[in-house]
């Protein structure tokens, strides 16, 4: 005999047993919610912030350091308006080991034809009775430089003074481009100062003598101080050679 049909009280339709069955065997369907990411909130985004603080300046420093290491590497053999060789200490009138390994090679270049003129750089210190300009150029016209051919800009305690002075010369006599001739880590940075100025700058750091080994401390130090001449320093230098 077929079952009996249940009245489903809110409803005025009957429903057989078996179909109730029927529907009861299917498989329900149950949608989970989405979880919910939680929101690290306020010590989260503070600890989010510490270390982007460590990994920003470490990123920035590395990338400097590459740049530095990398120009030091440069060599232009490009013809110029004149050789720039950066001072470095002299001792009572004779020049340090890295300065003359400087003037040498600033001779080696002159004589093969990067610039037609040299220019030395440099002040005293204090006590000092000869400038690292003046020692600079008298040693290059004892190796046969002409005399009118070495020019001594005497003016300045550093890399900065001392580029603004061979500015000043070279805006007078419509000068414009340079060769800088210092050691290889120092290339970066000075390159910086001397397009800044205005010039057209070519680099030629030393291949030999003192100075001219890029050692890790010396990079260092470089990468500090071209950091803090783009940050800082460079604003204040004005542009003195017009192109």
């Amino acid at each position: 005999m077929p079952a009996p049909p249940i009245v489903d009280p809110q409803s005025s339709r009957s429903v057989s047993v078996g179909a109730v069955d029927r529907v009861a065997d299917r498989p329900r369907v149950v949608r989970q919610p989405k979880p919910r990411r939680p929101h690290p909130g306020f010590p989260g985004v503070i600890g989010i912030a510490i270390v982007a603080g460590i990994l920003l300046p470490l990123l920035i420093f590395g990338g400097a350091y590459l740049y530095v290491s990398s120009e030091a590497k440069v060599v232009q053999t490009e013809r110029s308006d004149a050789i720039v060789v950066l001072g470095a200490a002299q001792y009572d009138g004779k020049p340090s080991p890295v300065l003359k390994a400087r003037l040498q090679h600033a001779l080696d270049l002159y004589r093969n034809g990067a610039a037609p003129r040299i220019i030395t750089v440099g002040g005293k210190q204090n006590g000092d009775r000869f400038t690292e300009a003046g020692v600079g150029r008298e040693w290059l016209i004892t190796q046969g430089v002409p005399a009118g051919s070495v020019i001594a800009a005497k003016d300045g305690s550093n890399t900065r003074e001392s580029l603004v002075t061979v500015a000043e010369l070279a805006a007078s006599k419509g000068w414009t481009s340079i060769t800088l001739d210092s050691d290889p880590a120092h290339m970066a940075r000075s390159r910086a100062m001397a397009s800044r100025l205005g010039f057209d700058v070519k680099t030629n750091p030393t291949q030999n003598g003192d100075g001219s080994q890029p050692t890790e401390e010396y990079l260092f130090r470089e990468t500090l101080a071209y950091l803090a001449f783009e940050a800082i320093d460079q604003w204040d230098v004005p542009r003195i050679v017009e192109r």
